[in-house]
């Protein structure tokens, strides 16, 4: 039986079935939303070769309105991404059920107890450009986490969305889960209108460009989770080991340029400037990276002059930028004026140096002596992530199945009234934590 969401209802209409299969969700055992993510993984490898296929034509049609090559390597599915994802898929089920946890478990006054216990956030609104893949993770990690979602890929991934979700909503007809919870959007004009469904959406996740993730914070009242800019630097410190500065360098970089978390900017000490430039240059060089430097790196370099708009710019691209800092204090003022609080790290052996910069860094994450393409929630071992917050407020960072709940607090009583610990004769609480 083919399941697809029905085109002849409204967006409210949608939202308000995904609503409801949300809620059913939630109610669910672990063991009935483990089995449900399973049959999505199965389905997705039954179905592998009309999945590639579908991918292969958004990426021919791509190819021929000459998208932008970054955006292209997000759209490109590909066996050995969609294998990876399958297995993220399956990692999700290992992962402690996030529903049902209690943080909080208190006595108020005897008989009178207060419990805080973790819950599905409702529905989550997905929108997201040419990242294919990222509709399996987020699929499967609101699966888990009990939250009905609504998913609206970029026009250049239409045919691997629909087919995705296709196999996806046939695989959860054969389980406890209503198909209902997973629903696609197949149109620009339906984002605006899901940006106004504020009774219905609890999270709008955005992922794509820096001016996109804008345009939504800018159009919404629901909640964001996002981040804009994927500017992410790396400090070489005078007392960096440079063969492993190197290879942390080249794989920052080049490992996977498109992605949020691969460095855009290169920050050297003086002291080594010398003997570190010309060797990274040739490293890069392997790797067809364009250089781009500041007065001082053209001393050492015979590479394109960078200019302000370098050090604001997230390239997605085999371009880094270098400039050469005098001090410690130089290169984290230099990250905390033009960084996007998402991945900096330093490279250093020494470890008082390391701690003052992961300590004074404004960033979600901060590294010491490797790459920053350990950014991400699969290799945190969060199974998958919907998304990267460089937000102050949690989550932050790689968000996985801890950043799509939240809480309600639950008090039982026995005819227990307020009244009873207010005026003059007033009873005390006892306020005794109990085992969690």
């Amino acid at each position: 039986m083919v399941v697809t969401p029905s085109q002849s209802l409204s967006l409210t209409e949608i939202a308000q079935k995904t609503r409801e299969a949300a809620r059913q969700l939630g109610l669910l055992s672990t063991s009935d939303r483990n089995q449900a993510i399973e049959a999505i993984a199965q389905a997705l490898e039954s179905n592998y070769q009309e999945i590639i296929q579908a991918n292969e034509t958004d990426c021919q049609a791509a190819e021929t309105a000459g998208i932008p090559k970054p955006l292209y390597n997000r759209l490109k599915l590909g066996k050995t991404k969609l294998n990876a994802t399958i297995k993220g898929v399956r990692d999700v089920i290992k992962l402690t059920d996030p529903l049902g946890s209690i943080s909080l478990h208190r006595e108020l006054d005897e008989g009178l107890i207060l419990k805080r216990i973790s819950c599905p956030l409702g529905v989550l609104g997905i929108i997201f450009e040419a990242r294919p893949e990222a509709l399996i993770q987020i699929t499967s990690l609101a699966i888990k986490s009990g939250n009905g979602v609504i998913l609206k890929g970029g026009k250049e991934a239409i045919n691997s969305c629909q087919t995705l979700v296709k196999v996806i909503r046939e695989a959860l007809s054969n389980t406890k889960i209503n198909p209902d919870a997973v629903q696609l959007l197949t149109t620009r004009e339906e984002i605006h209108s899901l940006l106004k469904l504020d009774d219905y959406v609890d999270l709008i996740i955005p992922r794509g460009s820096n001016e996109f993730v804008e345009f939504i914070q800018e159009n919404t009242n629901i909640p964001v989770l996002g981040h804009a800019d994927g500017i992410c630097h790396l400090y070489i410190d005078k007392k960096a080991e440079l063969e492993k500065a190197i290879s942390i360098t080249v794989d920052s970089k080049t490992q996977y340029p498109a992605a949020c978390n691969a460095i855009e900017t290169l920050l050297v000490h003086q002291d080594i400037a010398p003997e570190f430039l010309p060797q990274i240059a040739k490293a890069l060089a392997t790797h067809q990276v364009e250089l781009r430097g500041d007065q001082l790196t053209l001393k050492y370099l015979n590479i394109t002059p960078a200019t302000e708009e370098d050090w604001k710019t997230e390239y997605s691209d085999l371009i880094l930028s270098i400039k050469i800092v005098d001090s410690l204090e130089k290169a984290i003022n230099h990250i905390n004026i033009y960084g996007s609080k998402h991945t900096d790290a330093i490279v250093t052996e020494d470890s008082n140096n390391a701690q003052i910069f992961m300590n004074q860094i404004d960033a979600a994450g901060v590294y010491h002596n490797c790459s920053t393409r350990f950014a991400d929630g699969f290799r945190y071992g969060f199974g998958a992530e919907v998304g990267i917050s460089t937000q102050k407020m949690p989550p932050r960072g790689p968000v996985g199945l801890e950043g799509l709940v939240t809480y309600k607090y639950k008090i039982t009583g026995n005819g227990h009234i307020a009244a009873t610990y207010s005026g003059e004769n007033a009873k005390s609480f006892t306020h005794k934590d109990l085992p969690l």
